[in-house]
């Protein structure tokens, strides 16, 4: 500010984060760039440092691998037995969360970081059982390797050619309260490889000396170092700026990525994430919801789950927007938005349907305006595929498809035969035309074309002198067979948007009637019941699932109102508990809780929880889409205000 004082917004956000670092544990990452450099041998160092200070300083887990100089640093730290877990002909030695909590240290170390949790664990990863014992005000010291950082994954795979599944949101590390690189030069790292001090696990002997080679090996350092001085570039402008110290600022930037069904749309993701952290701005990811959404394939939509829920997990945010064009729809939310780069995938779409349908690359350069667009290309060669679902009226094989449109076609060549000393040939064109539009309505575009097509080579050969023949004696049929060919193209497809508009809008007004009938239900209700009542026929009507709703009793949660044939157990209700004192969705499909058969969505009114609404899909390992994740949340809210209007909230 010109007047040397504080930007008032700047420092409550800053007065904001620290109240809420001062309820929390404090966490600390030792990072490095490959097994080997030391991550595990310096948090026990620095562990038994503040052990000498009195702190309270327990190990939940630590994996020495075997390694003498490591085992040793173990001695003389309190450790807190692991969790054994059967699984499979198995036993699993396990962090125990709970058995943490309970002892309450100041300070507890657990190791590897990414590391994925058995099935029957609360979460996932083990970075959420991080989450929860910082959230319950413990201190943590954690190790973690870059290449497991979610948004340098495709980095990563690029320069090993080894793909990481395992990997951390960027967010964590962003939390940290501090980061140490462990870092030594490569030439050590692959003397001590030589030596057999470096553990790498259920790796062939060929792959380890590509993943160690020195190229690579130079590449992860670098990405460590350049991912700390970010952090430490971060902080510096965070202090001075909440401190009013004179710089240069940068004109701040906010990022867009338009996201999509294809595979490409994480590597655009992890790539805007990147230059998010650069710029240190903000970033969101757009779906355009366009009118063919409803024919994209189970696989299709799962995609653009994954991706969303790759955008939160990465500290973004996500908007699923509704539009008839994709490059307009996201130049208008840009401007509104206040977006100043837009980051897209270059398509490797076919050149003919470039030329037909258009390029959303070239359509957005045009009309962006003062918005830069970055163009991101894949790394994959193969022409883009994206599947679909059937779109036909009617459940007919792919070749009886193409035998009805012969049979039409053939009709119609035979009533022209008949009739081709009365009727002029203009008028019997339309008669293939009017097979097109059949096929267009009944069959989708590409059984249209081919319809066009077979009805110039019909219309030729049998109704064209010279007879029976593809010759043609007056060149100015050629210009009648082009025109036949691009009238019934352009018929195909206006058909095919016009069914795909008819159909996008129909599924919008059916979730919108559908929210017009629970509230309308909702607000007619004369007692708590009708409501809870009200609300499990709506979810079981629209989704075809069971539903329980369970509300606060005496400390505990006691089911107010369920489907007929639903039972749940002592271990559901457990979840349930979950999701309504963490006030997070949590349980099918979920990262928390993952196994049970039901999710739950807190109720919640203004001011606090007031139930869960759970909800029993019929797929027992399905997925539940962002549509309908978004209705029931919708729906718990819903009901959240009906229970506060009889005054429960």
């Amino acid at each position: 500010m010109d007047d040397g004082r504080p930007d008032p917004d700047l420092l409550l956000s800053q007065i904001q984060k620290e109240e809420t670092r001062e309820k929390a544990g404090k966490l600390k990452i030792f990072l490095g760039y490959a097994a080997g450099v030391g991550k595990t041998y310096g948090m026990l160092k620095a562990a038994h440092e503040r052990f000498a200070e009195g702190i309270d300083v327990r190990i939940g887990y630590v994996e020495t691998h075997g390694r003498p100089d490591t085992d040793a640093l173990i001695e003389g730290l309190p450790i807190i037995p692991r969790a054994e877990i059967p699984y499979k002909s198995t036993i699993l030695y396990e962090m125990d969360t709970d058995s943490i909590i309970r002892a309450h240290p100041s300070l507890v170390l657990v190791d590897e970081l990414a590391h994925s949790n058995p099935p029957s664990f609360r979460y996932t990863k083990r970075y959420q059982d991080v989450e929860e014992l910082l959230a319950a005000g413990i201190d943590v010291y954690t190790t973690l390797n870059i290449q497991h950082l979610e948004s340098v994954r495709d980095v990563v795979a690029k320069i090993t050619s080894i793909i990481v599944h395992e990997t951390v949101p960027d967010r964590i590390v962003d939390m940290a309260d501090e980061i140490e690189l462990m870092d030594i030069p490569p030439a050590e790292l692959r003397t001590r490889l030589a030596e057999g001090k470096v553990y790498v696990p259920d790796m062939a002997t060929r792959a380890i000396e590509q993943f160690f080679n020195e190229g690579n090996l130079f590449a992860l350092r670098e990405l460590s170092l350049r991912k700390t001085a970010d952090r430490v570039d971060t902080q510096m402008l965070e202090y001075m700026q909440t401190r009013s110290i004179p710089g240069p600022w940068p004109v701040s930037e906010h990022l867009l990525v338009s996201i999509g069904p294809s595979p490409l749309s994480e590597k655009l993701v992890r790539t805007t994430k990147r230059q998010a952290d650069r710029l240190n701005t903000d970033w969101r990811a757009v779906y355009v919801e366009t009118p063919m959404h409803h024919r994209l394939s189970y696989s299709a939509k799962e995609q653009i789950y994954k991706t969303i829920k790759l955008v939160e997990s990465l500290g973004g945010k996500t908007e699923t927007i509704f539009g008839l064009n994709i490059p307009d729809t996201l130049i208008e939310y840009a401007k509104k938005h206040n977006i100043t780069r837009i980051v897209i995938g270059k398509t490797l779409r076919s050149r003919w349907k470039e030329l037909i349908f258009g390029s959303i690359v070239d359509q957005m350069i045009h009309k962006s305006g003062e918005i830069d667009v970055y163009v991101i290309s894949s790394s994959d060669e193969k022409r883009e595929s994206i599947s679909y679902s059937d779109d036909s009226i009617l459940p007919v094989t792919l070749p009886g498809k193409y035998l009805e449109s012969l049979i039409l076609v053939g009709i119609v060549t035979i009533f022209g035969d008949v009739l081709k000393n009365y009727i002029s040939q203009t008028n019997l064109i339309m008669f293939y035309l009017m097979v097109v539009v059949m096929a267009a309505f009944r069959r989708g575009l590409y059984l249209a074309v081919f319809t066009s097509i077979i009805g110039v080579l019909m219309f030729d050969f049998f109704l064209v002198p010279p007879y029976y023949t593809f010759r043609v004696s007056d060149t100015q049929y050629i210009i009648t067979f082009f025109g036949m060919i691009l009238v019934g193209t352009v018929i195909s497809i206006l058909i095919s948007k016009t069914q795909d508009y008819a159909k996008s809008a129909h599924a919008r007004e059916q979730e919108n009637a559908a929210l017009y009938r629970l509230a309308k239900n909702l607000a007619g209700a004369s007692d708590l019941k009708s409501v809870l009542s009200a609300v499990i026929l709506k979810v079981e009507e629209n989704f075809n699932w069971q539903a329980v709703i369970l509300n606060p009793h005496n400390n505990s949660l006691m089911v107010s109102s369920s489907s007929h044939n639903l039972h749940i157990t002592d271990n559901e209700i457990s979840v349930a508990q979950w999701a309504f004192s963490k006030n997070d969705i949590v349980g099918y499909d979920t990262d928390t809780l993952h196994a049970s058969r039901l999710r739950f969505i807190p109720i919640r009114s203004r001011k606090k929880v007031l139930g869960v609404l759970g909800v029993k899909p019929e797929e027992v390992e399905g997925v539940i889409s962002p549509e309908e994740g978004r209705m029931l949340e919708l729906f718990a809210d819903l009901t959240g205000l009906a229970i506060e209007r009889f005054g429960k909230g």
